[in-house]
């Protein structure tokens, strides 16, 4: 039954945050003698989408995981469960489907109980290894505290895990602790075991209580001592909740789907007191009848909606745990934050809606919406008015309409002469607003209120230092670093698709807010204080992979397109919008079913623009990289070593030889000598492949080593940062694993030699300090800070031109020599770097050597303009550099002679790349299928006909489903889920979900050398090659 609740009853159920649940659709509950008001936010379930998921779960105290009774925990549902952990959200289990247990699986209530049962097990097993996870990390960082505090040599290993002090009575999904339910939304019924609990108690006259206790688990009903007893698996009973409850549901399937008996219906009816319609009796489709009793007998919106109002909690039972961690962003401890700012705390924990209450708002995406669907407030004068305007149309209509007879002939040829001009003002109108999806965590939101934007690079402690004060949004505020003011536009309660104008919205709720669009890009923290910190950037678990470019097909309409895209970028969480330096525009997507959203939102939704366009085939990003040589030739036959030297460097010699000049040499080593064409500099660079567990670790801890570069970057410049101790600990666990993973002579203590990361500084390349004597600041420098290191830290000092090495490191990285892609798995090992001092250096400097060598005693010392780490563990260089420091000009290290270094490590690194065996890395899916046994082989037809490789499969108990997995390239995934579904009839569908980089094993550029190969492959070799087929099918750079 529809209730439509008034506008004023909704503000005042905003005003009790105690009654409200934040799942986001607006709903009102009757709860006894309490009313809710439950924000209820849908998020879809395809992979491509789960962006969304992150948008949603940010906004929210709780959240609704619904499972298929039938597939039980798919890949998705653990990303899920995953997000709403990571996010602090309690969440609650919906089992839906179960009428298919009844119908296609064909299952009596005994075997659907035991299926029911292994769900529950899988999604408690997926909870479980979160939580198990959590208590380990705490128990590690606390052994960590410990042992910095006793400083005393006896110390007692404790072996618990800490495990069994950890509460998680809570934790798990269980019937009888009220936060499950079990449905079937399509016959419209669900139920929890609370609602069978109230109806037996009646009956048998047994204390609700003890039956909520024993209606799930091992307990069955001994009717003749008339108790309830433990042991029905032993004794062969029936379970309590097969006998009261599925036995019924049970039943009344039998009676009205599967039978059609119109006698037992009745009976059923009139015993359960429900009326049902003579036309649902009399309907042809059995399933409009059986939906017309259970929407009555155990509707399923009461049984969702009383477990959401018990269970989840309010936005006045927020964590502090979560708290801090929104409040916490990068490596920054909570205590290490200024004092104004962990105040803040208390406001987000009282949820207080008082007028001196700091406003705190996060706006978690912005939506389009037409404007036309925006309400439009009139007065009564401009009713009136409009009123008038129609009356005089209307007349004016009725005197055309009498006159038109008269003059048909002369209009009609005046039509003919006439030139229609065009409305400007329905152009030039906006025809579309963004509207801020947001929610207040603390005080009162008004409409017209000025706040602060906190970027996401915003630091609290800085802000503070240069704001007066006291200082408002309000107020005049002088320039801080990613800090600005807005004015609050238009406040809206979101009711679907229809919006409501507020005047303002208390704590707790969520609303949407207009007027931001020139101000958040796609997500942003409000607030009235300056002393408030971004909140930590949404959880993103999709990966936007599959680009596109795009052009109008009217050149005209160029402008159309590049809003539209803007607007796009703005309102979709997982898109990019690209403008690449060809001029091309590129949309990059999570996948194929998200690229198809995105393309159609551009041509049909007036939001954006409207117009037709072309897109170009999907392009899928590669990696470059290189690999050990080749052990066999391409006939699988072992080569000896004159052989392998063939095969490796026979096409590459002319190459290397047409590339050998007076500033380049390549040396058969593949170690690459090049000068800058000014003769000041010269460096020399090898190229080594990292091993695949070194290059998964790396890829796989890009966020860490990005902190790990900031904190570098805040001790460069003499920042001091307080680091968690989670952090410190992470960052010393990525050195152990690279140390244990990079043994032998060639990485002897490469670890502690790393001089970089790439690309963008956080990239899964290395580049290597091999440069004897030069000793520089360790990258690892922050776990010497305020700790022991286990070896003593040299003294170091950064040379003049370091940066420009990285520099040049960095752009080789980012686009590799063999279709413009990034390098991953390579490492850059620098053996020589030589800079002769120029005629500006001499005179500066006094510098009496004309050349000064990094592979000399005599290094970093001599140069003016150094760029020092001051934080480092030693003192400087030494008392002659610290005199010659000031004379340098700044020039020095930006001008001629750092730009050629540039270039030159640059091109010695592509240099050394291509000396070396190249080879493509593909991006892969991993593709989980679900299917019977009559189409398994058609489902490995498909997959073997796109180059997919089958890891496992699986048969999942209690059905006659296989589950496969699978991994898939990116570049053959397109068409792959319609081509799996048209071959299968639909009996199977993939969820394709990016996984990793795989090395392409054929060489691209491979001719054959030897005389098998010859006689294998002829002498065009024009057979198929993976590798050069993808390399062709790119478009040029």
């Amino acid at each position: 039954m529809n209730v439509h609740i008034s506008l004023e009853k909704i503000i005042a159920l905003q005003r009790n945050p105690e009654n409200i649940r934040n799942l986001c659709i607006l709903a009102h509950v009757d709860h006894g003698e309490k009313e809710y008001l439950v924000n209820l936010i849908d998020s879809p379930g395809h992979v491509d989408f789960s962006s969304e998921v992150s948008t949603a779960v940010r906004l929210c105290d709780g959240a609704i995981v619904v499972v298929d009774a039938v597939e039980g925990v798919c890949p998705q549902t653990q990303v899920v469960l995953r997000q709403a952990w990571l996010e602090n959200i309690r969440p609650v289990l919906v089992i839906n489907k179960i009428d298919r247990l009844i119908i296609e699986l064909k299952l009596t209530s005994q075997e659907a109980y035991a299926h029911l049962q292994k769900i529950l097990e899988q999604v408690n097993a997926v909870t479980g290894t979160l939580f198990t996870s959590k208590v380990l990390e705490e128990r590690a960082e606390k052994d960590s505290e410990e042992k910095e505090s006793d400083l005393s040599g006896d110390q007692v290993y404790d072996w618990s895990a800490g495990l069994e002090e950890a509460d998680d009575s809570n934790l798990y999904f269980s019937p009888d602790q009220g936060n499950v339910v079990f449905a079937s939304a399509i016959d419209g019924w669900g139920f929890s075991i609370q609602q069978f609990a109230q109806i037996y108690s009646q009956r048998m006259g047994i204390r609700a209580e003890v039956l909520l206790k024993t209606l799930w688990g091992d307990f069955y009903l001994n009717a003749k001592a008339k108790k309830i007893m433990k042991g029905a698996q032993a004794k062969g009973k029936k379970p309590l909740f097969v006998q009261l409850v599925l036995d019924n549901i049970w039943s009344l399937y039998d009676a009205v789907v599967t039978r059609r008996d119109k006698e037992k219906v009745e009976k059923v009816v009139t015993s359960l007191g429900v009326k049902v319609m003579a036309r649902d009796t009399r309907h042809s489709d059995p399933k409009v009848l059986l939906s017309a009793i259970c929407s009555q007998w155990l509707p399923v919106s009461q049984a969702v909606l009383s477990m959401v109002c018990e269970k989840l909690p309010s936005p006045l039972d927020m964590a502090a745990e979560r708290v801090e961690k929104l409040m916490s962003v990068g490596a920054r401890r909570f205590d290490s934050l200024p004092e104004e700012t962990q105040e803040l705390k208390k406001a987000f924990l009282q949820c207080s809606s008082q007028e001196n209450a700091p406003v705190i708002i996060f706006v978690s995406k912005m939506f389009a919406v037409d404007t036309k669907a925006l309400p439009q407030p009139l007065t009564q004068e401009e009713i009136a008015q409009r009123r008038e305007l129609a009356r005089q149309r209307h007349a004016d209509r009725m005197a055309a309409d009498q006159s038109a007879v008269v003059f048909l002939d002369v209009s009609a040829r005046m039509e003919s002469l006439t030139v229609k001009e065009p409305k400007p003002e329905e152009d030039e109108q906006q025809k579309e607003t963004f509207i801020a999806f947001a929610r207040v965590y603390s005080g009162v939101v008004k409409r017209g209120q000025r706040v602060f934007v906190l970027g996401p690079k915003y630091d609290p402690a800085q802000g503070l230092s240069m704001l007066p004060e006291g200082c408002t949004a309000t107020d005049s505020v002088p320039e801080v670093p990613h800090l600005s003011c807005c004015t609050m536009g238009n406040l809206y309660l979101l009711m679907g698709r229809e919006l409501e104008e507020l005047e303002e919205v208390p704590c707790g709720n969520v609303l949407g807010i207009g007027g931001l669009e020139e101000y958040v890009l796609k997500s942003a923290t409000l607030s009235t204080s300056p002393a408030c910190p971004p909140f930590t950037p949404l959880n993103f678990e999709a990966t936007p992979i599959v680009r596109v470019a795009i052009e109008p097909k009217h050149p005209s309409e160029m402008p159309k397109l590049v809003r539209g895209m803007r607007l796009l970028n703005q309102a979709d969480p997982c898109a990019e919008v690209l403008i690449q330096e060809t001029g091309e525009h590129v949309l990059v997507t999570a996948g194929e079913v998200h690229l198809q959203r995105c393309l159609d939102d551009l041509r049909d939704r007036s939001v954006f623009a409207k117009i037709e366009i072309s897109a170009s085939k999907p392009i899928i990003p590669f990696r470059e990289t290189v690999i050990r040589p080749p052990k066999v030739d391409m006939v699988n036959e072992e080569m000896g070593k004159q052989q392998k030297v063939a095969i490796i460097h026979q096409v590459k010699e002319e190459s290397s030889q047409a590339r050998t000049s007076d500033t380049l040499q390549v040396d058969p080593s593949g170690l690459v000598t090049l000068t800058t064409p000014n003769r000041l500099a010269t460096v020399s660079i090898r190229a080594i492949p990292l091993p695949e567990e070194v290059t998964r670790l790396l890829d796989g801890s890009l966020e860490l080593i990005r902190t790990l570069e900031q904190v570098n970057m805040s001790l460069r410049e003499g920042r001091s940062l307080d680091i968690s101790t989670r952090t410190l600990e992470a960052i010393e666990g990525l050195k152990a694993k690279l140390e244990g993973l990079l043994q032998g002579r060639k990485w002897r203590n490469a670890v502690d030699r790393i001089w970089a990361f790439g690309p963008r500084r956080y990239g899964p390349n290395l580049l290597l300090n091999n440069v004897d004597s030069y000793q520089r600041p360790s990258v690892w420098q922050c776990l010497f800070k305020g700790n022991k290191p286990s070896k003593p830290a040299p003294q170091a000092a950064l040379r003049d031109f370091d940066n420009s090495i990285i520099s040049g490191f960095q752009l080789a990285t980012l686009s590799g020599p063999m279709c413009e892609e990034p390098l991953m798995g390579v490492c850059f090992s620098v053996e020589r770097w030589d800079i002769q001092a120029s005629t500006p250096l001499q005179q500066q400097d006094s510098v009496e050597e004309d050349s000064i060598s990094h592979e000399s005693s005599e290094d970093s010392r001599a140069e003016g303009g150094s760029e020092m780490d001051e934080q480092g563990e030693g003192p400087a260089a030494g008392p002659n550099q610290a005199k010659r420091r000031p004379e340098a000009g700044p020039a020095d290290c930006y001008g001629p002679v750092s730009g050629q270094l540039i270039a030159a490590t640059k091109e010695a690194c592509r240099q050394a790349f291509q000396a070396q065996p190249q080879r493509l890395m593909a991006a892969m899916y991993t593709c989980d299928i679900m299917a019977t046994a009559e189409v398994l082989g058609r489902v490995y037809g498909v997959l073997g006909k796109r180059e997919g490789r089958v890891l496992h499969e699986e048969m999942k108990e209690g059905t006659d489903m296989f589950i496969i997995k699978a991994v898939l390239p990116v570049a053959e995934s397109f068409g792959f889920a319609d081509e799996i579904r048209k071959r299968t009839s639909g009996l199977a569908s993939p969820q394709l979900v990016f996984s990793h980089w795989e090395v392409i094993s054929s060489d691209p550029y491979w001719v054959p050398t030897t005389e098998e190969e010859y006689l294998h492959f002829g002498e065009k070799a024009d057979s198929a090659n993976q590798a050069l087929k993808i390399h062709e099918r790119r478009p040029p750079p």
